[in-house]
């Protein structure tokens, strides 16, 4: 099982995202109980939705596409989440394999 999968307007990303973080950045492929996760730390708190903001602002700075193109799908209230990010599958597959 990957942590990422192609859709029909994108991608979907499965992510962990570590709030109050020291050191912000991608951490590299975690497995997780439910399959392999992205792990993503941040350094915002987790209140009013700062925490979710930040890490679809990461995950769009990694891949080179607008901080708009990516939303939180799942798990809003939760650690673990699924963002989903608009754009050329094709395109955005490499570059996600690139950040395992």
């Amino acid at each position: 099982m990957a942590f990422w999968r192609a859709e029909s307007t994108g991608v979907a990303v499965r992510v962990k995202v570590q709030p109050k973080a020291r050191r912000p950045g991608l951490g590299g492929v975690k497995p997780a109980a439910d399959g392999p996760r992205l792990a993503l730390a941040v350094a915002e708190a987790p209140e009013d939705g700062r925490a979710n903001r930040a890490a679809c602002a990461a995950l769009a700075a990694a891949l080179g596409v607008a901080a708009s193109a990516v939303e939180v799908a799942q798990g809003g209230t939760s650690r673990e989440k699924t963002l989903r990010v608009t754009g050329d599958a094709a395109l955005l597959g490499p570059r996600l394999e690139a950040l395992a």
